[in-house]
């Protein structure tokens, strides 16, 4: 079987740039955009590791497939692997696909400047630190936002409570 691996690094950030294309799209773009502006874009996936977690859907796919189709029939395993992996190198090409359609919903999101600024900053020692530190910052941001908001609950309950005690107490 073949593997794919991608960098937690891209999933925080490459979910968060499609995430903020989708929910901000440019509405200047009726039409295709240009051939330097899709390039731009190609870029900034590439700088911003934003498609390398779609790296693991066709290796997930086969593995899941090959795990169904052995279970059913545990006598043809080694068919199914080698068949399953066939179609799934056959499949392979189709990557591009998602590759294309990625850079299009960026350059309908961003100029050419904005994609051309995203890539430079990516492709800086600055932006190669962010994508690695990224997981790890928002981890540690999520138990810090989760012992802070313990800390309101608290605070509010007790400051509630004496309130509605009644006076004299």
């Amino acid at each position: 079987m073949f593997s794919f691996t991608a960098p937690k690094t891209a999933r925080t950030v490459g979910a968060a740039l499609i995430a903020l294309s989708c929910l901000y799209p440019s509405a200047g773009f009726a039409q295709e955009p240009s051939a330097s502006h899709l390039e731009a874009a190609k870029k900034a996936l590439t700088a911003t590791k934003a498609t390398e977690t779609f790296d693991n859907i066709l290796l997930e796919a086969s593995a899941r497939l090959a795990n169904q189709l052995t279970a059913n029939n545990p006598d043809q395993a080694d068919n199914i692997s080698t068949i399953v992996n066939e179609e799934a190198i056959a499949l392979a090409p189709r990557r591009g696909d998602l590759e294309t359609e990625a850079a299009k919903l960026f350059a309908a999101n961003f100029t050419e400047e904005e994609l051309d600024s995203i890539s430079t900053f990516f492709s800086s020692g600055p932006g190669e630190k962010y994508l690695e530190k990224t997981p790890i910052l928002a981890r540690e941001l999520g138990k810090t936002a989760r012992v802070w908001a313990t800390g309101i609950q608290r605070d509010l309950g007790e400051n509630v409570t004496k309130k509605l005690q009644p006076k004299g107490n």
